[in-house]
């Protein structure tokens, strides 16, 4: 069972000025050459994020927003609910479609299937290059070790994990950090309070799905945007 004593808080608070300059640097860097790059969005649809589903996907549409400015970039939504329900999209590049996709989906009581994320990210991956995952999320019900292994595979195969914890449970907290650094990916926190620090943490993440290491690098060199803190946890 994870350590308790790893309850570390990010900071999370983030200026006007912060966010202006992020947003430029996002205009500036340019698109990449080669292919689209593929990003899983995966989300814990379950009865106790119902509170904050809605605004989560205002925010997580600004992201795409955002995203389509770096370069091209293909987005598949999966989230899981209820009793073993566990749906993927299509592969889709248009915002306004994805959050047509998202706003469909009602929370239903249940269980975690992170597991079956990481199965199909897998799956995806093997077929045609996936650049990242990201999942969003408050718990975590399934078996470490096991989940540790996926992400270890993911992390073979190039396929970073960004886990963003909605809420303090710090045995969440714990596995959702091994995770992301078994992947060669990054953990971020975030509450209700700390709504655009979310959409600057997505953004960073798209712009690495569209434009690699180089283009997340691009957006740290300020030293104050949100790519520094992933750029922080990430392998060279």
């Amino acid at each position: 069972m994870p350590d308790k004593k790893s309850d570390k808080k990010l900071p999370i608070k983030s200026d006007n000025q912060d966010i202006e300059a992020f947003l430029q640097k996002l205009e500036q860097t340019p698109a990449p050459t080669s292919a689209r790059g593929r990003l899983i969005f995966a989300l814990d649809a379950t009865a106790s994020r119902q509170m904050t589903w809605d605004h989560a996907c205002h925010i997580q549409s600004m992201m795409f927003e955002e995203a389509g400015r770096v370069g091209g970039l293909d987005i598949q939504l999966i989230f899981f609910r209820g009793f073993r329900e566990c749906k993927a999209s299509s592969w889709v590049s248009d915002a306004g479609h994805l959050l047509r996709l998202m706003t469909s989906v009602q929370c239903l009581a249940g269980n975690t299937q992170i597991g079956k994320v990481f199965k199909r990210a897998l799956k995806e991956t093997i077929n045609k290059r996936v650049n990242a995952l990201v999942y969003v999320g408050d718990a975590m019900e399934e078996d470490v070790d096991a989940l540790g292994h996926m992400a270890g595979q993911l992390g073979l195969y190039g396929v970073p994990c960004f886990m963003f914890h909605e809420g303090r449970d710090p045995i969440v907290a714990n596995v959702f950090k091994q995770i992301a650094k078994l992947s060669g990916g990054a953990y971020c926190p975030f509450d209700e309070g700390s709504a655009q620090q979310l959409k600057e943490l997505l953004s960073a993440v798209a712009v690495f799905a569209a434009g690699g290491r180089k283009a997340l690098e691009d957006l740290s060199k300020d030293g104050r945007s949100a790519s520094v803190k992933l750029l922080s946890q990430m392998p060279d």
